[in-house]
């Protein structure tokens, strides 16, 4: 759970001999070792919150059409680090799924190559802790996109950060409690939705509110994080209650 990356030299073979060129090789070759968070200090260690937009919600056939994230540095939000990729993706765009993401025919035709991309945020966040919202639908995403693009497999989860807003905001928490809840009950400015990196940055925003409860909490490192959200899984087993509020 730490890193989400931990599986990432975990590979197999690409789906077309040309999908991994020697240039693709290299860069992932020269990926840093994983973070090992457990004892890192909570506000000290890097975090990269992530939001994709994609045509549908079948993780078996949709497609991502674009990345963004953003990192959390020193408790901080870096503006000027943003990330932000179109995928060039051979798709026929839906006129509702149009409506909710606002990609058109010709961004989609103007974008980066998926293997690009992907080795791009990989890059990006290779030293941080990973987030999302309802973070195994990005996850599960971004995972078939990489295996199929770059022939990796991507196991680990990364946070879910709909998991953390109720386990530290208990009296805000409401069933199956979508991101525009926690927008609202933590006072935040509402952005332009369904946008990847405003997703992301409002995602983080959230975060970084989440990290001053926990540090509240009496929570210093990722070890406790860990073991608090363990326990809390616990007790919402034990209620017979859904591990997402």
């Amino acid at each position: 759970m730490m890193r989400w990356l931990s599986e990432l030299l975990g590979r197999s073979k690409p789906a077309t001999a040309s999908v991994v060129d020697p240039v693709q090789q290299a860069r992932l070759a020269a990926l840093p070792a994983l973070v090992q968070a457990a004892d890192t200090d909570l506000m000290q260690q890097p975090l990269l919150v992530l939001d994709l937009e994609t045509n549908g919600l079948d993780v078996r056939r949709d497609r991502v059409l674009s990345i963004g994230a953003v990192r959390i540095e020193g408790g901080r939000i870096p503006l000027a680090k943003t990330f932000e990729r179109v995928l060039c993706v051979d798709i026929e765009l839906r006129p509702d799924s149009q409506l909710i993401h606002g990609l058109t025919q010709a961004d989609l035709a103007a974008g980066v190559a998926p293997a690009g991309a992907i080795l791009d945020l990989l890059e990006y966040g290779a030293d941080a802790v990973w987030l999302a919202y309802h973070a195994e639908f990005d996850r599960r995403m971004l995972a078939r996109c990489t295996q199929e693009a770059l022939g990796l497999a991507l196991v680990h989860a990364p946070y879910d950060v709909a998991e953390l807003a109720p386990m530290l905001c208990p009296e805000m928490a409401v069933p199956r409690a979508g991101l525009d809840h926690w927008i609202q009950a933590l006072n935040l400015p509402m952005p332009a939705r369904h946008h990847a990196v405003a997703d992301a940055m409002v995602t983080a925003e959230i975060m970084l509110v989440l990290l001053q409860r926990a540090r509240a909490a009496g929570m210093q490192t990722w070890r406790d994080l860990d073991m608090a959200l363990a326990q809390w899984r616990r007790r919402q087993a034990q209620a017979g209650k859904a591990v997402f509020c």
